[in-house]
């Protein structure tokens, strides 16, 4: 049955790699190279959400590319679905840039 008061937030949403066509909603520039569940989670934990275990799916597959497992998780609707996919991406590439080494 579908759940009126939550998005769903595809981990190709993020994914760098991918076109718009595939599925990506931001710019390269937001985006980050196949990103995971636990980076999708720990993003959306940081701009002050908490999505519990059973509103997460690791198995899923993103309808435009139904032969790939992608994975998604359930936010509640709070505000616009772009601006949260926005502030979701900000800390992605925050993270990964943080994580990546310095070339000194």
């Amino acid at each position: 049955m579908k759940d009126y008061d939550h998005y769903i937030i595809w981990l190709d949403y993020f994914n760098r790699s991918l076109s718009r066509h595939k599925g990506r909603k931001l710019k390269r520039e937001s985006s980050i190279f196949d990103p995971t569940l636990e980076d999708l989670i720990d993003a959306a934990r940081s701009i002050g959400y908490d999505p519990p275990q059973e509103n997460t799916n690791d198995h899923a597959r993103y309808p435009r590319r139904p032969y790939v497992r992608s994975g998604y998780i359930m936010l509640p609707k709070k505000e616009n679905k772009l601006y949260l996919i926005r502030s979701i991406a900000e800390k992605l590439v925050q993270r990964k840039n943080k994580n990546r080494p310095s070339n000194r």
